[in-house]
């Protein structure tokens, strides 16, 4: 899709989430991934946490950043399985206002191009929360990729024609 190079664009807020048990920031790539990807499109790097696979701690950090209005977007990286200790999705249910169900849709028709029927294994979800946009990832670096590159590269860009999560953000609010 095209963007408007006559509107001007708007750097989103964003903050990044890995769940992971088992990763550190020295190796975190997938949250490497998002970061990289999110400063080349001239957006803000917010804030940045790794926390481990547990609702209550997911919840809290999602809380935080969503209470603090220098946080306009929060990409979450991880969680999103179906084994046991997968509980993003769980998270993001109890804090959301409004499922932005395409979201799930579209990235599992994305990755279907590169992991085919693995992709089946993938709860990626999408949100908004008290005017918070909120965006779960698998925890893969090629997940990431395909999350960024072919959704929100464009979604997040003020831009992109014919419309964006951008030009909604001051109404999301609204009641």
């Amino acid at each position: 899709m095209p963007l408007d190079h006559s509107l001007p664009f708007l750097p989103v807020r964003i903050a990044i989430l890995t769940v992971s048990d088992s990763r550190t920031a020295a190796d975190d790539r997938s949250g490497d991934t998002l970061v990289q990807r999110l400063e080349a499109a001239g957006h803000i790097l917010a804030a940045r946490t790794i926390v481990r696979d547990d609702v209550d701690l997911i919840c809290a950090t999602l809380t935080g950043w969503i209470d603090d209005p220098e946080v306009d977007c929060v990409i979450a990286t991880g969680g999103t399985g179906v084994t046991g200790r997968d509980v993003t999705p769980e998270a993001f249910a109890r804090i959301r206002d409004k499922e932005i169900e395409g979201f799930g849709e579209l990235f599992r028709w994305l990755s279907y191009q590169t992991i085919g029927t693995s992709t089946i294994q993938s709860r990626a979800t999408a949100a908004v929360a008290r005017g918070t946009y909120l965006f779960a990832l698998p925890g893969s670096t090629g997940a990431c990729r395909d999350g960024w590159d072919g959704i929100l590269a464009s979604q997040l860009d003020s831009r992109h024609r014919p419309c964006n999560f951008v030009e909604l953000m001051p109404r999301l609010r609204e009641r």
